[in-house]
């Protein structure tokens, strides 16, 4: 199965992620359950949280070398936004 492309993520607090999709769908994804790994544990740094990029070719979000979470991942275990979030959230148009 193909999984959507990211399009945008951006960090919406200090460990939740809004995603938007290529298919215009928005998830928020909470990195909490990550932070127990030792290659997550930068991203307990808020400022370093906070610059997440999406990944040439919209495969995955990405930190730096070494910290990244998949399409997939983020796909298949974000969380769809509710009706409230949906309109309260604004992603910059591309």
């Amino acid at each position: 199965m193909k999984y959507p492309k990211i399009k945008y993520a951006q960090a919406i607090d200090d460990h939740n992620l809004l995603i938007e999709f290529d298919n215009s769908e928005k998830k928020k994804y909470d990195i909490s359950p990550l932070l127990a790994y030792e290659m997550f544990r930068p991203l307990r740094n808020p400022a370093f949280f906070k610059a997440v990029q999406v990944d040439r070719g919209g495969y995955g979000v990405v930190w730096n070398e070494s910290i990244d979470i998949s399409e997939y991942e983020l796909w298949k275990n974000g969380q769809e936004l509710t009706q409230e979030e949906q309109t309260s959230t604004s992603l910059p148009t591309t």
